[in-house]
C-alpha cells in the first residue's frame, strides 16, 4: 500500500484547497509499513498546513480510517454559527480548537452504532446536504455525486466535476513522477 497514492485517490480536493477535508480508509498489509508511510506523510503535509490524522483505527483488522484537513479552513468552517449551532444540536460539546472538535468526532465514530452523518460538516458539505441527507434518511436527494445532496443539482454537479478533474490532474502528475509535496497547494 502506497499512502500518498491513496491521498492522491480519495483527498486530491483537499490537498489542492477545493474542500476543506477528506476522509478514506486504507487497509495496509503491513502495519510497521503503514506506521512508517503514515508518520513520513503527516510531516510533509504538516509544514504545507495540512493535518493527517487516523480517526478510527484497528490493527487486528489493520484498517484505518484517515482524516485529512486544512486546520485554517477546518476552523474557520466550523466557527460559522449556523455549523456550530448545528453541532451543538447534534451533540458536540463547547470546544476550544479543532482538535477539541475532532476528538468528539472521532469518539462518537468509534462508539455509535450508526455512522455520524454531521460528519458532512466536517468535510465541507453545504449543511443543507447534510440536513437534508438526516431529515430524508438518504432518500429524495437532487443529485447523487460524492456526496448526496439536497439543494441545487446543478451547482453540485459543477462542483462533482471540479473534484474529479482535480482527482484526474493529480492522478496523472503523480504517475509521471512530481511529489505529492509539489502538487499540494499550501495552507
Amino acid at each position: 500500500m502506497n499512502l500518498e497514492a491513496a491521498l492522491i485517490e480519495h483527498a486530491s480536493p483537499t490537498l489542492v484547497g477545493l474542500k476543506p477535508a477528506s476522509l478514506f480508509r486504507v487497509s495496509p498489509t503491513s502495519s510497521a509499513d503503514f506506521a512508517r508511510q503514515f508518520l513520513h506523510c503527516r510531516t510533509q503535509l504538516a509544514t504545507l498546513g495540512l493535518e493527517l490524522l487516523i480517526l478510527k483505527g484497528c490493527r487486528k483488522r489493520s484498517s484505518y480510517l484517515l482524516y485529512l484537513y486544512r486546520s485554517r479552513e477546518l476552523e474557520a468552517l466550523l466557527k460559522q454559527p449556523e455549523h456550530h449551532a448545528f453541532l451543538q444540536h447534534m451533540g458536540y460539546k463547547a470546544w476550544d480548537n479543532v482538535r477539541d472538535c475532532l476528538r468528539q468526532l472521532a469518539a462518537r465514530i468509534c462508539l455509535e452504532q450508526d455512522f455520524p452523518h454531521e460528519i458532512g460538516i466536517f468535510l465541507g458539505y453545504p449543511l443543507e446536504d447534510v440536513t437534508g441527507f438526516i431529515r430524508h434518511k438518504g432518500r429524495n436527494y437532487t443529485f447523487c455525486g460524492c456526496w448526496k445532496c439536497y439543494g441545487d443539482p446543478r451547482q453540485a454537479r459543477l462542483r462533482f466535476e471540479r473534484y474529479h478533474r482535480c482527482t484526474e490532474l493529480f492522478r496523472r502528475r503523480y504517475a509521471q513522477g512530481v511529489p505529492i509535496t509539489q502538487l499540494v497547494v499550501a495552507a
